[in-house]
C-alpha cells in the first residue's frame, strides 16, 4: 500500500480492520451477528440480521435495566453482554457470529462476549 492511502488516524485504522472483518462475518436469520462497539466512556452491543438489515436486540449501557455488580468499565461491559445475550435469547436467538468492530479482543470487548455466553448465547 501506498504511503499516500495509508489511514493515518486510529479510527480510520479501526474502520479499515472493521472492513476486513466484515468481508468475512455475516449474520442470517439463523446465526445472526453480535457487533459490540465501544467509545471511551460507552460500551453498545447489537444483535443483527443481515438478510433482513435489522437490528433484532440493541443494549447500552446507558439503559436502566443493567444490573452492575462492581463498579468499572469491565463490570459494566459484562453486564451488558449478559443482558443482551438474556433478551436474544428472549427474542428466540440461541446462536451468533461476533463481530469485534475492528477492535482487539480484550478488555471491554472480551467482557462483553464473556457476559453474552453467561446470559446463554452460543459463539
Amino acid at each position: 500500500m501506498r504511503s499516500i492511502h495509508k489511514p493515518k488516524t486510529r479510527v480510520e485504522r479501526r474502520y479499515r480492520r472493521h472492513l476486513r472483518i466484515r468481508k468475512k462475518i455475516r449474520g442470517t436469520a439463523e446465526r445472526p451477528r453480535l457487533v459490540v462497539s465501544r467509545s471511551i466512556r460507552h460500551v453498545y452491543a447489537q444483535v443483527i440480521d443481515d438478510d433482513a438489515g435489522r437490528t433484532l436486540v440493541a443494549v447500552s449501557d446507558q439503559m436502566k435495566d443493567i444490573k452492575i455488580k462492581d463498579s468499572g468499565k469491565i463490570a459494566t461491559s459484562f453486564a451488558v453482554g449478559k443482558l443482551l445475550g438474556e433478551r436474544a435469547i428472549a427474542a428466540g436467538v440461541t446462536e451468533v457470529v461476533f463481530d469485534r468492530g475492528g477492535f482487539p479482543y480484550h478488555g471491554r470487548v472480551k467482557a462483553v462476549a464473556q457476559g453474552a455466553r453467561d446470559g446463554g448465547l452460543e459463539f
